[in-house]
């Protein structure tokens, strides 16, 4: 049994969940069927490469995809509601109250004619009856707690006075306002230098261990992932093709996917002049995705049956929790991880590994 399986009803639950937008140039299939479960307490990481939709999810768990020409099917439960079907004022009414977002980028987030104070001020009481007074208290004592040093003249400056990294802190503290019960943080360290990243990642674990907040943190880095998550999502083409605990995925991944990303990582223990490995090509148009498994044209183990048959996620019996969209036999797909940590390079482990070039591909 895994250790998810002995939880209580997840907080918020994810059931085949996509997002498409109507374009000029024809639908842009931007999240395609994905599922996931969070729990109270819990941290679970969504990775991947740009343009592979995990901001896009992340928009639709709190109404923000909703547009004229944007279709939304599947199910987003959290606490047991469906906010799929959930009205707009009822959004409004989580929206920054029980449920709350750190932007990409805060400058953007931020609205640079109101100060600082004014904007968390106004976030408090829409959705608290109290006296703007004591909303502003809260609000300066939150400051404090977020690490903000002189909280009330910064208070009264405009996001651009400010640097990145308090920039950053007065949007987790935007959203850590109203004591919300699920976290969105959608990339919150990508414009900071190592040693504020550091410091934001410190004090975003420490409010969520506080609070007993779930979060779901949207990332491309992998050291953060390995440093926060309980839960690991690879996303790519719209898609989760992997997903497991994070000690597991990251010490025995099993999506050719996967290992690209962490073989670009640069590692200690090799030799500083050895080159990174990239994965090849680039991420397909969302509007004209390949056939059959979406990853093919940039897999160095793709086989002719991986043209034409599109996987599906599933785990094997001895191991439930880690689930993986891949048509590679799954003792194949150990060897092959096995063989690149190793070293090798991917024509090498096909060579070594039996079974790896086995046609058409058996099931996971």
């Amino acid at each position: 049994m895994s250790a998810l399986s002995a939880l209580p009803r997840p907080l918020l639950e994810v059931r085949d969940l996509r997002v498409s937008f109507d374009t000029d140039d024809g639908v842009v299939h931007a999240v395609d069927g994905i599922s996931y479960t969070v729990h109270a307490g819990r941290t679970l990481t969504i990775v991947g490469e740009s343009g592979s939709g995990k901001s896009v999810s992340c928009d639709a768990l709190i109404g923000l995809s909703r547009a004229a020409r944007t279709r939304i099917g599947g199910a987003i439960l959290f606490d047991g509601r469906d906010l799929v079907s959930a009205s707009e004022d009822e959004l409004r009414r989580l929206r920054g109250n029980r449920i709350a977002m750190i932007f990409q980028d805060p400058l953007s987030a931020l609205h640079p004619y109101f100060t600082i104070a004014d904007q968390l001020v106004e976030a408090v009481r829409a959705h608290r009856d109290v006296p703007k007074r004591a909303a502003l208290e809260h609000v300066l004592e939150l400051l404090r707690r977020v690490g903000i040093a002189d909280a009330p003249r910064r208070a009264r400056g405009y996001p651009h006075e400010l640097s990145g990294g308090l920039r950053q802190r007065v949007m987790i503290a935007m959203a850590l306002v109203n004591d919300p019960e699920l976290l969105i943080a959608d990339e919150p360290t990508t414009a900071l230098d190592v040693t504020v990243q550091a410091q934001i990642l410190e004090l975003l674990g420490e409010l969520q261990r506080e609070r007993e907040m779930a979060m779901v943190l949207v990332t491309h880095d992998l050291g953060i992932v390995a440093e926060v998550a309980d839960d690991v999502a690879v996303m790519y083409a719209g898609r989760i093709v992997e997903r497991a605990p994070a000690r597991e995925l990251l010490s025995a991944p099993e999506h050719p996917y996967t290992w690209g990303l962490l073989q670009s990582i640069p590692r200690l223990d090799r030799p500083r002049e050895e080159e990174l490995v990239a994965i090849a090509g680039r991420p397909p148009s969302l509007i004209e995705r390949p056939s059959g498994c979406h990853f093919h044209p940039r897999c160095a183990f793709v086989r002719e049956s991986h043209r034409r048959l599109r996987p599906e996620l599933a785990a094997p019996a001895d191991d439930p929790g880690h689930e993986t969209a891949c048509l590679l036999a799954g003792g194949a797909r150990r060897a092959l991880w096995l063989a690149l940590r190793h070293g090798a390079t991917p024509q090498q482990a096909r060579a070594a590994v039996p079974g790896a070039d086995d046609d058409p591909a058996p099931a996971p």
